[in-house]
């Protein structure tokens, strides 16, 4: 139901990054800043593009996009950022049914990650998440533009911070992808970035991936 042009992808990049010491958006993999590869990544899959976080983001290659912080200063975690990409949504892109968004620190994500996800929405309210063989992945979603009164009154009045919580609560879809099978063997398109012996791991894969 949902089309290409119907979406909006935000890259959420609101966190702290307390186990990586520093900003996980500026970090480096393969010469190119992680914030710069997601956008690389998701742009061919919406028709538009932004970025949710709470201070100033560098873009390399001559890259700008929209940049809006979340809309509570005492920060709600990722569903925090969701409700700031909903709202961003509903002011710019009034045509937009949805919102897909991604991390900043899973830089090998599907490439028909927003495609997958739409052929299960069948309605203007069905939620789509990602699954993979280590789990849920709840930050790989797509939201209902319409949602965002309601997650903003789940969170002021004080509903579970968890993004699965949300998720269970409206019986998103679940789409399953598979591993990626390499010459070095198979492997989960989403994982992501936490420690620098995680960005040491996805520097070893990167030239089987990319080559």
């Amino acid at each position: 139901m949902t089309a290409a042009h119907a979406i909006v992808g935000v890259i959420l990049a609101g966190g702290l990054s307390s186990r990586m010491g520093q900003d996980k958006a500026r970090i480096r993999l393969g010469g190119a800043a992680l914030i710069d590869r997601a956008a690389r990544r998701l742009k061919p899959q919406v028709s538009a593009i932004a970025v949710n976080a709470n201070g100033p983001v560098l873009f390399e290659r001559g890259e700008e996009l929209p940049v809006f912080a979340d809309l509570d200063a005492a920060r709600a975690g990722p569903l925090g950022g969701v409700l700031a990409a909903l709202d961003y949504a509903r002011r710019h892109h009034p045509e937009a049914s949805h919102v897909a968004t991604v991390p900043t620190d899973s830089p090998f994500f599907p490439t028909d990650l927003v495609a997958r996800l739409s052929r299960v929405v069948d309605t203007p309210e069905r939620m789509a998440v990602a699954r993979s063989v280590s789990g849920l992945h709840p930050v790989f979603a797509l939201w209902p533009v319409t949602l965002a009164a309601d997650l903003a009154e789940w969170l002021a009045g004080g509903g579970a911070l968890r993004v699965r919580s949300y998720l269970e609560r409206h019986q998103a879809r679940e789409i399953t992808f598979p591993l990626i099978e390499t010459p070095r063997g198979e492997f989960d398109p989403f994982f992501n970035i936490n420690t620098p012996d995680d960005l040491d791991e996805a520097e070893n894969w990167l030239w089987v991936l990319e080559r």
